[in-house]
């Protein structure tokens, strides 16, 4: 048995076991067994019975809210078990501070990831909050529901059945967010040549409704990877990047981004795939192995996910890495995610067909290996 993420081990008892109360009741059950060292030898602890009563007085004492725990004794050993449950009611404090278990050591978190947990505490989501502001344009918003629904124009009946507005609270942060402008963080492109050093195109879509930002770089992915192709009396529209994989990852990233961070989505564009990296990290709930699958069912931005569903830029939630996999089913090449406790990056590939390529997609193929991204009027010039 070795210390972990889950598990920590004491020799004695002392204070500083509290922290890691705090941070297991905050973040994820996890146990403290007193009476093994360091080196993962157990010593014991003399006088268990009377020990187990002072860890229970202390941590009702300095833990609040009391978090839900439970002792136990091995007899044989008098290593005693302290398993702390995680708990419904964050932030659980120790002396007024909060704490995260990080591997094997425990350490206070910053006012950001306060501000988290107090929001988890209270059951309620970023976009829900009140935005504080009295006055937003929709105008943005009220073509896509004309298009799209049918709506003709927008009314405060619509903005409540959207939840973007109550008469309680006013505009939420989701309304801000869908707004014609806003003060958030937007969407920074950077299309690449042969180098990461060598910037052939840089767009930054920042300060306007994130619907905007949506339908923006979707028009400079098809600048980029869609071209057509012409068979005898026909066109045929090609893609270099299945767009509807670009389309659900973008959705995705301003869906599910944290937005209390002053970051941008970064989306990079190569010749051989695209990069599309969310700030934040998977959302409070999930780990990397239920993303991997495709089971997403926490959202962290509630409204905005119901908003984007409804407008049909994504479909039922919790859904969107498969379908970036279903995309690719066809094509040997497949998308790739890289997860850190900040960022998810999507990285969509260029797809690469299973059946025998014609001599105009050779041409394609060997226009592409230079490695500069090139338009699609540029592809069909050179080929």
């Amino acid at each position: 048995m070795k210390e972990g993420k889950t598990i920590e081990f004491k020799e004695d008892i002392s204070n500083s076991f509290l922290k890691t109360v705090s941070a297991y009741a905050n973040y994820g059950t996890g146990t403290i067994l007193f009476g093994i060292n360091d080196n993962g030898i157990v010593v014991g602890i003399e006088n268990p019975d009377q020990k187990c009563l002072d860890i229970e007085n202390k941590i009702n004492d300095c833990i609040t809210p009391k978090p839900d725990f439970s002792l136990s004794i091995n007899r044989k050993t008098r290593v005693i078990s302290l398993i702390v449950n995680e708990g419904s009611d964050k932030p659980y404090l120790y002396k007024g501070k909060a704490y995260k278990r990080n591997d094997t050591s425990t350490t206070e978190i910053d006012r950001l990831a306060l501000n988290r947990l107090t929001l988890l505490g209270t059951g309620k989501y970023y976009d829900q909050l009140p935005s504080g502001k009295s006055s937003f344009s929709f105008s943005v918003l009220e073509q896509e529901l004309k298009d799209k629904l049918g709506i003709k124009a927008i009314s405060s009946d619509i903005l409540k059945t959207l939840s973007l507005y109550s008469d309680q609270d006013g505009y939420n942060h989701a309304a801000e967010l869908v707004a014609d402008t806003n003060e958030y963080p937007g969407i920074d492109v950077a299309r690449f040549g042969s180098s990461i050093n060598e910037i052939m195109d840089r767009e930054q879509y920042v300060n306007v409704s994130i619907l905007s930002q949506y339908h923006s770089v979707v028009d400079l992915y098809k600048k980029y990877y869609q071209y057509e192709k012409i068979a005898g009396i026909e066109r045929k529209r090609m893609q270099i990047v299945p767009e509807m994989a670009f389309r659900e990852a973008v959705a995705n990233a301003i869906v599910h981004r944290t937005w209390d961070v002053l970051a941008n989505i970064r989306i990079a564009m190569y010749s051989d795939r695209i990069e599309i990296m969310s700030p934040g990290g998977l959302p409070f709930g999930i780990s990397e192995i239920d993303f991997r699958q495709g089971y997403v069912s926490v959202l962290r931005n509630p409204i905005l996910a119901g908003l984007f569903f409804r407008l049909s830029y994504i479909e039922m939630f919790g859904t969107g890495v498969k379908r970036i996999f279903e995309e690719y089913k066809n094509y040997s090449t497949k998308p790739r995610f890289e997860i850190t406790e900040n960022a998810v990056v999507v990285i969509l590939p260029s797809i690469e067909y299973l059946t025998a390529t014609t001599s105009d997609e050779e041409k394609i193929i060997e226009v592409l290996k230079g490695g500069k991204l090139r338009s699609s009027s540029e592809i069909a010039m050179l080929t």
